[in-house]
């Protein structure tokens, strides 16, 4: 009698179950990539602004006509290349010339919940 190779149907089950279990353990992993995305972008978006209000500071302090004054956490986005996307908001507090101080950015898209919905960024105050 010839001997037959391959693989019975009840190991074919097991790989398949466990195959699913696998999938099952992962998957809560990969269903919040929304949240994780948008975090990644608010903290883009705060390291931008930080970039931004150092170029402005930098060519204001050269030229008093260039770059854009800086009084306020909210003038900041005055300083960026178009206007800071509507689901942004930063939050307005006082900034005094020639001085840096803390601003916190928060997201729409990022759940108040979060640990990461407000991020901070540093901004120097420039006449």
């Amino acid at each position: 009698m010839k001997q037959q190779s391959g693989f019975t149907l009840i190991e074919l089950v097991m790989v398949i179950i466990i195959l699913g279990i696998l999938a099952a353990t992962a998957m809560p992993k990969f269903v919040n990539m929304k949240e994780d995305a948008a975090i990644a972008a608010l903290k883009g978006v705060a390291g931008g602004l930080s970039s931004a209000n150092t170029t402005n500071y930098a060519a204001r302090s050269l030229n008093a006509v260039s770059g854009v004054p800086i009084a306020d956490c909210s003038d900041v986005a005055n300083a960026i290349e178009g206007a800071l996307a509507a689901e942004y908001a930063i939050t307005a507090s006082a900034i005094v010339a020639g001085q840096s101080g803390s601003c916190t950015l928060t997201s729409t898209e990022v759940s108040a919940t979060s640990p990461s919905s407000a991020v901070t960024f540093t901004v120097t105050g420039v006449n």
